[in-house]
């Protein structure tokens, strides 16, 4: 990926160093977090209509009548950005690389503030780019606290995305994911959430929720994660267009989408695969849903919502 001498973006509140948990994060526990009796307001107007209209319809069907859309599932800134003068020198490299990660960061969100603006001025919008949060340890969001083991993750009631850029060592180490095509799809994943915040998708499924039980809730959470995995296609989709992406990144951006899927974590952690308790979607639905963004660059192709997943 092509990402070094390009805009970096100023929407980021550097708080590393500062106490701050628990949310959830892009594959253990939620990807974004809906703060509690908190009102959220959608965007007006323009082509997302379809999508708001989408959430409506599976009210109708799941309130008004015998119909369970669900029935087939088993499956749920403004600041700099800086390092404190001299850390560039530690012996380790530990500060060097954190410093050439926050580049690449604050790149990469430039990158989705880019197409997002894009995308929302075609239908007659103004994109609100949220702001990236880099902590260390442990954080406060609107959302209440969180913990590096957690997982980058997205708070609707502030609108800011939150990472521990060690989460990128743990990607690789840990899940196998490596690559910076990778780490980019873990932001373009929280930022996806973000759009489903302002275009309703994220106040429409708190409501839902809480007349659902957690079968349900995770089944319905399955679909608003992989819509969000559909919406970080689309970024791709349209940083290919700009040749930023080299030969392979795609797959390390699929890799990272299977690694990180329910049944695959499961797995891994516990032996065995408990589908009910699935919250983000399978290793093949994650990529799945990916890579239909990453081809089509098109909103209407990410209707998780509707039909099989």
């Amino acid at each position: 990926m092509r990402w070094r001498g390009r805009r970096q973006s100023d929407n980021v509140e550097d708080q590393r160093g500062e106490g701050g948990g628990f949310p959830g994060g892009i594959g253990r526990g939620g990807g974004f977090r809906l703060p509690g009796g908190t009102g959220l307001r959608t965007a007006r107007g323009g082509g997302f209509s379809g999508i708001i209209l989408l959430a409506a319809i599976f009210l109708f069907l799941k309130f008004c009548t015998n119909i369970d859309p669900m029935q087939i599932l088993v499956d749920s800134g403004g600041g700099g950005g800086q390092l404190v003068p001299g850390q560039s020198q530690s012996p380790d490299g530990t500060a060097v690389r954190n410093d050439e990660m926050t580049q690449f960061a604050r790149t990469v969100l430039a990158e989705t503030e880019d197409v997002w603006s894009g995308i929302f001025q075609s239908e007659g919008q103004t994109y609100p780019a949220p702001t990236m949060v880099l902590f260390s340890g442990q954080v406060r969001s609107a959302c209440g606290f969180a913990s590096a083991a957690s997982g980058p993750f997205y708070c609707p009631g502030d609108r800011k995305l939150y990472i521990d850029l060690s989460f990128y060592d743990e990607l690789e180490q840990k899940f196998g994911a490596s690559g910076d095509f990778a780490q980019a799809y873990v932001l373009a994943h929280e930022v996806g959430h973000h759009v489903q915040n302002l275009i309703g998708v994220l106040p429409k499924f708190n409501a839902m929720r809480q007349n659902m039980g957690e079968a349900e809730a995770n089944a319905m959470s399955v679909r608003v994660e992989l819509q969000a995995d559909c919406f970080a296609g689309i970024w791709g989709h349209f940083t290919k267009q700009q040749g930023i992406l080299e030969v392979g990144d795609l797959e390390e951006a699929l890799n990272a989408a299977q690694q990180i899927g329910d049944d695959n974590l499961q797995r891994r952690t516990q032996g065995y695969v408990v589908p009910e308790s699935f919250n983000h979607g399978t290793s093949a639905q994650r990529a799945n849903w990916f890579k239909r963004g990453f081809d089509s660059g098109k909103l209407d192709n990410c209707d998780t919502f509707s039909g099989n997943i």
